[in-house]
């Protein structure tokens, strides 16, 4: 198992871990609601669409990296309206469909941007199950004018 998710890269692995936690904390809230099964089912399918996202925010960057400037710009720009695209229309669906809180699912979608900002704890997940991470020295460039 612990190679299967080391194959994963890194960052997404925290970003993905980050998800998780923060509907699982909000699932410890069900109690709150008068529908229970309806803030469950949309909360989960808001997480379902936050993990989509940010496997599809990895993978595009990814590809991104390896392309001129000018084009990586313009394909970021195409990926991140169709990541837009998606998100939105899934909402519409849960929204439309009358079977999910729709509150829910946008609380459930955010918990991409609540996954950001606990990069602290699942920094430190990540490295019980990666290990320390080795960074490369900073490359120093001299300054305008100075030669070495």
């Amino acid at each position: 198992m612990k190679e299967r998710i080391t194959a994963i890269n890194r960052t997404l692995f925290e970003l993905e871990t980050g998800i998780l936690m923060f509907g699982a904390v909000c699932q410890a809230f069900v109690f709150l609601v008068r529908d229970k099964a309806g803030y469950s089912a949309g909360l989960w399918m808001g997480i379902l669409i936050a993990a989509v996202s940010a496997v599809h925010m990895w993978w595009s960057l990814d590809r991104a990296l390896d392309l001129p400037q000018r084009q990586a710009v313009k394909t970021m720009s195409a990926h991140n309206i169709g990541r837009y695209v998606f998100i939105v229309a899934a909402f519409a669906l849960i929204a439309i469909s009358g079977k999910a809180d729709p509150l829910a699912a946008f609380l459930g979608i955010m918990g991409l941007k609540a996954s950001a900002y606990m990069h602290f704890l699942t920094q430190k997940i990540s490295t019980k199950i990666y290990g320390e991470e080795i960074l490369p020295p900073l490359i120093e460039e001299p300054a305008d004018g100075q030669e070495t």
